[in-house]
């Protein structure tokens, strides 16, 4: 088994311009912001990770919705933060669908799914790996659907 290093060296989203922000956070206010929300937030910063949250991000008097749908891409990740109440707010809702539009875009789909490069890779292996072709194929859907950082080359 591989270990990882706990450190992390800072980095900066300035490497593309696509991307304003390493995390954009999409929490509930009132559930969150000051207790988990505020340590994360915090503790992201502290390693060079620039991060979008909403009370620090928007200037008073621009129009929410358009600034954070654009926020989220122009983010290279999300966090999501469900809590109690997250449902009950439109905005945490259409926040979380945004999020999940860009990440259709991101073509997480094709390894969860084994399409476009995915499957064709496994095209060629049915043809002289049978036998490991299904196990291969589970531990890939299965490590699709773990959460964690997706990636984009370059990036």
């Amino acid at each position: 088994m591989a270990s990882a290093s706990s450190e992390m060296v800072p980095y900066s989203s300035n490497s593309n311009p696509k991307w304003s922000y390493d995390v954009f956070l999409s929490f509930r206010g009132t559930d969150t912001r000051y207790n988990f929300t505020d340590h994360l937030y915090t503790a992201l910063v502290q390693r060079g990770i620039k991060t979008f949250r909403d009370d620090d991000n928007l200037y008073r008097g621009e129009e929410i919705s358009v600034n954070l749908l654009q926020a989220i891409e122009e983010s290279r990740s999300s966090i999501v933060i469900f809590s109690k109440t997250y449902a009950d707010s439109r905005w945490c809702l259409e926040e979380l669908a945004k999020i999940m539009e860009c990440k259709r875009e991101l073509g997480i789909l094709d390894v969860r799914k084994q399409s476009e490069r995915f499957g064709e890779s496994f095209a060629k292996y049915e043809e002289h790996r049978k036998d490991k072709v299904q196990r291969w194929r589970a531990a890939l859907t299965e490590a699709a659907n773990l959460s964690g950082w997706h990636l984009l080359q370059g990036v």
